[in-house]
């Protein structure tokens, strides 16, 4: 098509999506799918101003109100933002803004860049949610409006009463204007999905569109029942936004969790540091919003009909996108757990090429009514490995269904569940050859005994020559190291060198600690947490093998399942200890802790929330060092709750069992000084 039909298209497209985002709650598209889109309107617009369109929707922000609510005009226009997407980007957008503070001709005072007058930002996670307008007069809540096209919004006050974080009384200031965003956080959402899920009802794709949905709804009980946050961003007509954001959390609002403030080098070394920090917060953000700081100069830089030219979103690598999903397939794990994968069109998620998402089990491909050949949304957020959330709404329902497997898709073997309660459908057929596999990998892997080298493309190569049986047989490649070293270096891409280092690294895997090796086995429900508790009651396999039930069990973080477990694998290996030591392992024993005059020594406590500062390991760290046990799970045995914000129902359970609630100052006034 010629140019100004492609203007004309992709002004078309950017209307229906943002219709879609802003009036229906049921995107087609991803956010980095639709950024994209419209920046190539804007690029083009900018290099043929003779072809825009006056009426484009780049000159407006957003889509018009829905006709259900009383229309309400912003007194002041609740404007977009520009997206960044790289450092350079920053520093283009604070040269434009330098030069016009430099040359422009209207202005006697001028901002000339020397020292001591360089621009500084206030920089804070851009929520992802929908934004609000809250005006108080006489310190009483009177109305809220969300963004609409910028100009004119929806009256959404009755709703918005609804919401904790929001004071419906603030102190007496005359007329204020806050403006924030309405969230919802992702435990919430999952239960939401949940109650849908059993409803028959579609699943929201993510918490953005199940809070936009939930402000839109005519009955305010039901808002109210959804648990709505808000968090502010902007006092308006603040001289001070740091200052003004401190006397908002004086008022009862909630404060962003992260912040920066300083000139761009501080600004990009919060964003680098928050590009990972951000996946742990308990609600989604996708991005970095920076403003220039003193009010003066944000009046004098002014703004387009569109945006401030003070303020930008930093925009972090998109954590969801669409697709298409190919096909599906199944894989087996080391349980002989069967779990379906999507096969997809390769998109880009979080900075990386993502072809296969999984899909966790048959009763979730039930819910998701997920058909081969549907477009989904997949994410990846703080997880490692992508998952399809939601089918794209709209999508045909006369696709084929996925099959699910009546026998094990490697080894033919027969498959079912191990219990009637249990959801997952395991391949029963203890020889299986992807069990080992995956064994072996899990065996190997970081987060057990961190044999370097000894990688998935290897051990495919060790399952297939059928020489090992379990994954500790590995380590009889040491008993002739000159017949082992021939037989790894005569595998695909390994060479001698190569076959070196893999027995150098199963030497030293010999006596790496008793935990990572209990974690390696690979029991069911024993996860790194659990075997150092193990290792800790039992400092030997001798010596846990013969651990009786009663004492297994007093063992914290173990019940009666994990117990029959650890029993059920000890009675299929009841010869293990005794192998190792035959291979010439010698687990290294946990050295016994002095906890002898610790502040905290046997208390035994559980972190939730998100803490001012300090990240959830690093808060249970110190509860290490002041003597304490840490669990991930508060039970009549927990002594302490450490709590944040957004502590959610481990913190209903630690007040329903009178367990004392502490914060971060209590834990940082117990430490080193």
């Amino acid at each position: 098509m010629d140019l100004k039909a492609r203007l004309r298209h992709l002004a078309d497209q950017v209307r229906e999506h943002r219709h879609r985002y802003y009036v229906l709650d049921q995107p087609v598209l991803s956010d980095a799918e639709y950024d994209a889109l419209e920046r190539e309107l804007r690029s083009l617009e900018a290099a043929h101003p003779e072809l825009a369109d006056p009426n484009s929707p780049t000159r407006r922000v957003g889509a018009p109100p829905l006709e259900s609510f009383a229309k309400a005009r912003h007194r002041t226009p609740m404007l977009s933002l520009d997206n960044a997407y790289s450092e350079d980007e920053l520093r283009e957008w604070e040269q434009r803004m330098v030069r016009q503070l430099s040359i422009d001709p209207g202005q006697r005072e001028r901002w000339t860049g020397e020292p001591g007058t360089a621009l500084t930002y206030a920089a804070e996670l851009k929520v992802d949610g929908l934004s609000l307008s809250l005006r108080y007069e006489g310190g009483e809540l009177v109305q809220a409006v969300t963004r609409g096209d910028g100009e004119t919004g929806e009256d959404v006050t009755e709703n918005a009463r609804t919401i904790a974080d929001i004071p419906v009384r603030i102190p007496d200031q005359g007329e204020v204007e806050i403006r924030g965003e309405v969230f919802l956080s992702r435990r919430r959402w999952e239960e939401l999905n949940v109650q849908r899920d059993a409803a028959g009802e579609a699943r929201f794709a993510n918490p953005r569109n199940a809070a936009s949905g939930t402000m839109k709804l005519l009955d305010s009980r039901e808002v109210a029942r959804r648990a709505l946050s808000f968090l502010p961003w902007q006092r308006v007509g603040a001289e001070d936004h740091a200052a003004a954001m401190e006397g908002l959390e004086a008022w009862g609002f909630g404060r962003m969790p992260s912040h920066a403030r300083g000139d761009l080098d501080a600004v990009w070394r919060f964003i680098e540091a928050q590009a990972e920090a951000r996946l742990k917060l308990p609600f989604d953000t996708d991005g970095v919003v920076l403003k220039v700081k003193d009010l003066a100069l944000q009046q004098r830089l002014g703004a387009t009909d569109r945006v401030p030219r003070w303020a930008i979103a930093f925009k972090f690598p998109a954590t969801q996108v669409t697709t298409r999903v190919l096909g599906i397939t199944w894989q087996v794990g080391r349980t002989g757990k069967l779990t379906p994968v999507a096969e997809l069109e390769a998109c880009e998620v979080a900075g990386s090429t993502v072809r296969r998402a999984t899909l966790h089990n048959a009763d979730e491909l039930g819910r998701l009514k997920l058909r081969v050949g549907q477009r989904v949304f997949v994410e990846k957020g703080g997880e490692v490995i992508p998952k399809v959330v939601a089918v794209v709404p709209g999508e045909p329902e006369d696709l084929p269904l996925p099959e699910i497997p009546m026998a094990c898709p490697v080894c033919s073997g027969a498959v079912g569940k191990d219990d009637d309660a249990e959801v997952a459908i395991r391949c029963l057929n203890p020889e299986c050859p992807a069990k080992l596999e995956a064994r072996l990998q899990h065996f190997a892997s970081r987060v057990a005994l961190d044999i370097e080298g000894l990688g998935e493309a290897l051990v495919v190569q060790l399952q297939a020559g059928g020489r090992f049986q379990q994954p500790w047989d590995v380590f009889s490649l040491l008993e002739d190291p000159r017949q082992g070293l021939a037989y790894l270096a005569g595998l695909e891409r390994m060479g001698e060198k190569s076959a070196q280092n893999v027995l150098a690294a199963l030497e030293a895997a010999r006596t790496k600690p008793l935990w990572r090796w209990i974690h390696a086995f690979g029991i069911p429900f024993v996860g790194s947490r659990t075997a150092e508790l193990l290792a800790e009651a039992a400092p030997s396999l001798e010596q846990l093998w013969a651990l009786p039930e009663e004492k297994l069990q007093a063992v914290e973080e173990v019940g009666p399942k994990v117990s029959a477990s650890i029993r059920a694998f000890a009675a299929l290996h009841p010869d293990l200890p005794q192998r190792l030591a035959g291979l010439g392992i010698r687990p290294e024993a946990p050295k016994p802790r002095d906890l002898g005059g610790l502040p905290l020594s046997g208390e035994v406590a559980v972190v939730t929330g998100t803490l001012p500062t300090l990240g959830r390991e690093e808060a249970e760290a110190l509860l290490k060092t002041l003597g304490a046990k840490v669990t991930g799970s508060v039970s009549a045995k927990t002594t302490v709750l450490v709590a944040g914000e957004k502590a959610g129902s481990k913190l209903d359970k630690a007040q329903a069992l009178g367990i004392p609630v502490r914060d971060e100052g209590w834990l940082l006034g117990l430490g080193p000084r």
